[in-house]
């Protein structure tokens, strides 16, 4: 288990710095003379055509990315968490107790902030869950770049939390984020997912026809007006965590799960990043920054987000006697928290589920919201871990 751990926070880690690099080659590229090129690549169409005019997808570059490749990231999300829950830092009460707090308060108080600054404009207040997303990947960049600094406790905890966050990020999805319903593509939706759970129940091993079911699952839920990217979810679901076999090793989710991080971490993650990140600065303000939506995404990522995990976490910790991640001082801990507010990822994803088809300026005040509280948070939470005293004797060991 401890293995396993070290494996994902090394790969979570190398994909966050690949991940920032990409964020800010998309920032650069699109406020230089390479910006016209680049609008013209993030709009560049594909098309998928089955069946003559049966079945025609003809979407710019950015929406297949958004739509199809970041399923194969909510794919990956859905296997962190089953694996998490049945043998992992969440499989009991007491392990996921803590970090579960932590997630819930991390994003309760930041939804709360962005609220306050935007009950005003029902178009505006669609973006309330835009701040409630940790970035799994930037943030354990950043412990990696620390190094012994961080006890391992606290990245274990920070990846808890995240994974809880994720799971949450995809309930608000499906309730708050979904267009009007088609019923004929919900009841085959629903066909792919039972036989999915057949597939299961037949202790199926092989990753190939879960795959292929997945598929064929995600296109009805993009025709039935939920996102189509829960549908990697539901199809990691169904993968077994174990094969059967008596021999140790054999876990068919584990296999599809190291499998894919690279490719997630690599490029996927990469390539949303690069597409998504390029906001034009032209005409941008204080006074852009100052307005209801950047503002609340921001304050509610860098102090929603300290006071949510720490307050939660403390309150727990008060009502339960229980104490510190093992090694860690108060300050260390309050880094982490802090830390939680890079939201990137899930963060401008949500933002373009919530203020999709509403115009430029929407888009730009979402991603100014999201890269100035997010770098923010990420400094803050660094500087903390910094100059923090580190309780364990020995280092993060």
């Amino acid at each position: 288990m401890i293995s396993n751990i070290r494996r994902f926070i090394a790969s979570e880690s190398a994909g966050g710095v690949v991940l920032a690099l990409a964020a800010a080659l998309a920032l650069i590229v699109a406020n230089s003379s390479l910006a016209p090129l680049y609008r013209q690549f993030v709009e560049l169409h594909g098309e998928l055509r089955i069946g003559g005019d049966w079945l025609v997808l003809a979407k710019p570059l950015l929406w297949w990315v958004n739509d199809l490749w970041m399923a194969v990231f909510f794919f990956l999300v859905g296997l962190e968490i089953k694996r998490e829950v049945l043998a992992g830092e969440l499989a009991s009460v007491k392990q996921a107790s803590l970090p579960a707090a932590a997630a819930l308060g991390g994003m309760v108080v930041p939804a709360l902030i962005y609220v306050a600054l935007n009950h005003a404009d029902p178009l505006a207040l669609r973006g309330w869950a835009i701040p409630t997303a940790t970035d799994i990947a930037f943030a354990l960049g950043i412990l990696m770049l620390l190094g012994p600094r961080v006890p391992a406790s606290l990245k274990v905890f920070l990846t808890a939390v995240a994974i809880i966050d994720d799971l949450g990020a995809i309930i608000v999805i499906a309730a708050f984020y979904t267009a009007q319903l088609s019923l004929p593509m919900l009841l085959a939706a629903g066909g792919g997912i039972v036989v999915l759970a057949l597939l299961n129940r037949a202790r199926v091993t092989a990753i190939g026809p879960y795959v292929v079911v997945g598929l064929i699952v995600w296109l009805f839920v993009l025709k039935s007006g939920i996102h189509a990217t829960l549908a990697g979810v539901v199809t990691a679901m169904a993968i077994p965590l174990r094969d059967g076999k008596s021999e140790p090793g054999h876990s068919p989710l584990e296999t599809a799960e190291h499998a894919l991080h690279p490719w997630v971490a690599f490029a996927v993650l990469p390539m949303f990043a690069f597409a998504n990140a390029g906001v034009s600065l032209e005409g941008v303000s204080i006074g852009t920054l100052a307005q209801g939506i950047p503002l609340g995404i921001a304050l509610g990522l860098v102090l929603g987000k300290a006071v949510g995990v720490f307050g939660a976490s403390w309150l727990l910790m008060r009502a339960t006697g229980a104490g510190l991640p093992a090694g860690a001082s108060a300050q260390q801990f309050f880094g982490v928290c802090v830390l939680c507010g890079i939201g990137f990822t899930m963060s401008l994803f949500i933002g373009g589920l919530a203020f999709d088809g509403h115009g430029a300026a929407y888009d730009t005040q979402l991603k100014l919201g999201v890269l100035c509280g997010s770098l923010i948070a990420g400094l803050l939470g660094a500087g903390l871990l910094l100059t923090a005293t580190n309780n364990a004797p020995n280092g993060n060991k």
